[in-house]
């Protein structure tokens, strides 16, 4: 059976392909190319550009290619854009994500894994957070990626659709091939990595005034291929006749800012020029994820879970890639 891979030319996706590959899958790969990369495509995957939102489309490459799994990658990420352009992500991230469920039950697809978020909690109670903790998003980002979720909770009761929502803390790092270049990039470890390499003037701080032992916001960062090997996981889970389930992927240790700034200049042996700014509107103190769950019916854990290799990896992938990919999204 052959595994389909939406968003496949993007960070995480183009990440999940190569593990798969390496694993020994049969990979189909869809992409629009509107924020992923040609160069981030496997040659060894059978790769279509297409939308997810062409219902046609996705019924002929489930009718052509065996696929019995779909790993959903296809959105848009940036909580900012969402909050300015809300449309936009509810057609993307819903409407397309719609567009991808209802031609998986018209074809007969029975495994669906979801690319979700701890934007789904919004401000947490209390952390490590747990899967049973109430999820009030506090973007529409966040939102987006919970309609999806309760519609999987339907259609598995309505249409025997089985399904894993995998809601990452913050992906980071980098196979030897394949990086991180969003743009705009807006998350955290790049852009310290760009400021220690002179391709942005500083770094800037949100805050200082956390109640975190330096004042800082404390995240949990987990290495991509460790999310990479996490959807295997979930593959085989349900595979082998696993019920629909929820998990949260993270290292559960926490990293500040500034610690992460730290671990960037002992990696790369460069000063990271900073500033500190205001606080931005809805940063928690603190986010980390309790992934017991996933480890106990799983079997997963994270490999590579050291700050200094996350980083070291994210490093040696851009120094390996100046500027990122040689070509921009199309």
């Amino acid at each position: 059976m052959s595994v389909l891979v939406t968003g496949g030319a993007g960070y995480i996706g183009s990440n999940a392909v190569e593990q798969l590959l390496a694993a020994g899958g049969q990979v189909v790969t869809l992409d629009n190319l509107s924020t992923g990369y040609r160069e981030a495509l496997s040659p060894q995957a059978h790769f279509i550009e297409g939308d997810i939102h062409d219902g046609a489309l996705l019924r002929r490459i489930f009718a052509d290619h065996d696929i019995d799994t779909v790993m959903h990658f296809a959105a848009f990420i940036v909580v900012s854009e969402s909050c300015a352009d809300p449309r936009k992500y509810i057609d993307n991230n819903v409407i397309g994500a719609l567009s991808v469920l209802d031609a998986m039950i018209d074809s007969k697809v029975p495994n669906f894994i979801l690319s979700s978020t701890a934007a789904v909690y919004g401000d947490p109670e209390s952390v490590p957070l747990t899967e049973d903790m109430p999820k009030r998003p506090k973007n529409p980002y966040g939102l987006t990626k919970r309609m999806i979720e309760q519609t999987l909770e339907w259609y598995g009761e309505a249409y025997g659709l089985n399904y894993c929502l995998l809601r990452y803390f913050n992906a980071a790092g980098a196979s030897a091939t394949y990086g991180e270049a969003h743009v705009p990039e807006t998350h955290l470890i790049p852009n310290i990595l760009m400021a220690a390499d002179g391709e942005r003037d500083c770094i800037t701080v949100f805050g200082d005034d956390y109640d975190t032992p330096d004042g800082t916001c404390v995240r949990d960062y987990i290495h991509v291929i460790d999310l990479a090997q996490a959807h295997i996981r979930a593959m085989q889970y349900l595979r082998n006749g696993g019920a629909s389930e929820a998990f949260n992927l993270g290292n559960s240790v926490g990293h500040s800012n500034l610690e992460v700034i730290k671990a960037v200049e002992r990696v790369s042996g460069k000063t990271v020029p900073l500033e500190f700014g205001e606080r931005r509107p809805g940063d928690a103190d603190r986010l980390v994820a309790s992934s017991g769950k996933a480890r106990a019916m799983l079997g997963w854990e994270p490999a590579r879970g050291d700050i200094d290799v996350i980083v070291g990896d994210a490093w040696n992938w851009r120094k390996n890639h100046p500027g990122g990919y040689s070509r921009k999204p199309e």
